[in-house]
């Protein structure tokens, strides 16, 4: 009798953003299809349409942030939540453990972020150390930390690796960047990191290695948070100054923009510009455009780099975050973007950026950088348990 496929359990916390959540989606979709029986275990607000593939996905309570700050936990309610509340949700994300009794955990981000969970998290890694047979115990990283983590950080950062991960996979090109860019520290624990290459929707497509004059118009995208709405209304009045101002333009927000925001800009678009909120086939509509305008996340970066449109990057800086900056500099320094920093930005920046990106010899089509990341991880996570089993069970 053939043996059950190993089942994964995948724990994804997002707060602000829908990146966090879209890019565990994607590795549930491969992890499933390399033939394991994945679960997707979600703690932030629900997003519609979600595609988790042959994955399974669970909704936790949700919670989020009140803003940048991440300071403020709010429930579906908008009330922040107290003790009470995350008792009752760390014990369904125990009992979610002992129920799929999972051969791989796999917790995205910590413990280089969401530290706001330990309340849930270190009770589910302790349950797991203690699980007899253990699982496989993964970190699921992006390339680039929020924020220099500072020294004490740090040293709970590679205590918890050490007490709880088997492996932190990195899903970043090291030709591109390294983990160590962001978290020097992580040298200490270099033996533990596997990097993937970039997690990135969609299959390789053909059609942007096409002439600029094959592409038409502009897709502005303020990313999936509650942030960007500068950026919109910048665009809107940068657009008369643009050598693009006839073509097409396409405004996408993120879900978290309130209704009433939401129709003040629609009011605010003339012809041949459309307002809409955050694009399910992101990677689809990017393919067949000249010129992106966007913030400087993770997914997006990815989106780019797979679908080729030339690029202005406005990267997110409020509240220290670093992230994004570094992200867009280092595309700008090989050539492939423009950054265009939050300060600066006005009309008539925009509207010279735009002009730079258009004009010159490169663009993200002609970036070479491994895309592969969601099919390596499902495929890394697939060997070890063959391995394990093979071995006679899973390691204690």
């Amino acid at each position: 009798m053939a043996s059950a496929a190993p089942r994964v359990l995948f724990y994804v916390q997002h707060l602000l953003g829908i990146g966090h959540l879209k890019r565990a989606a994607l590795i549930c979709r491969a992890l499933a299809r390399a033939g394991l029986d994945t679960t997707l275990l979600s703690g932030g607000m629900p997003l519609s349409g979600l595609d988790v593939g042959g994955a399974r996905l669970r909704q936790l309570p949700p919670l989020r942030a009140a803003d940048l700050s991440f300071s403020v936990l709010l429930d579906e309610t908008g009330r922040p939540i107290d003790e009470a509340w995350r008792a009752r949700r760390r014990d369904l994300l125990l009992a979610a453990f002992r129920e799929l009794r999972p051969e791989a955990l796999v917790v995205e981000m910590y413990p280089f972020g969401r530290r706001q969970m330990r309340f849930e998290l270190i009770p589910l890694l302790e349950a797991a150390r203690g699980a007899r047979p253990r699982p496989l115990v993964v970190s699921s990283l992006r390339d680039i930390l929020s924020k220099a983590p500072v020294p004490k950080r740090a040293a709970w950062i590679k205590a918890q690796v050490e007490a709880f991960f088997d492996v932190v996979l990195v899903h970043a090109d090291p030709r591109f960047v390294t983990l160590e860019a962001s978290f020097p520290e992580a040298a200490d624990f270099a033996d533990a990191l596997v990097y993937t290459g970039y997690v990135a929707e969609g299959e390789a497509v053909a059609a942007p290695r096409g002439a600029d004059s094959e592409r038409r118009g502009v897709v502005v995208s303020a990313g999936g948070g509650a942030v960007g709405t500068a950026l919109i209304e910048t665009a809107l009045a940068a657009r008369p100054l643009s050598a693009l101002r006839e073509a097409p333009w396409t405004l996408l927000t993120g879900p978290n923009l309130p209704a009433g925001q939401l129709d003040a800009l629609v009011r605010q678009c003339p012809e041949n510009v459309t307002l809409s909120r955050a694009h399910h086939r992101f990677h689809e509509l990017l393919s067949g455009t000249r010129l992106s305008i966007s913030q400087g996340g993770y997914n997006t970066v990815a989106d780019l780099l797979r679908t080729g449109p030339r690029a202005v990057i406005v990267p997110v800086a409020a509240e220290g975050e670093a992230e994004q900056t570094m992200r867009a500099r280092l595309l700008e320094a090989a050539g492939v973007a423009v950054m265009l920093e939050e300060q600066a930005l006005t009309p008539q920046a925009l509207s010279d950026a735009m002009d730079l990106a258009l004009a010159a010899e490169r663009g993200p089509r002609d970036f070479d950088v491994d895309l592969g990341g969601a099919a390596a991880s499902a495929a890394w996570i697939a060997r070890a348990l063959a391995e394990r089993r093979r071995e006679g069970g899973r390691r204690p």
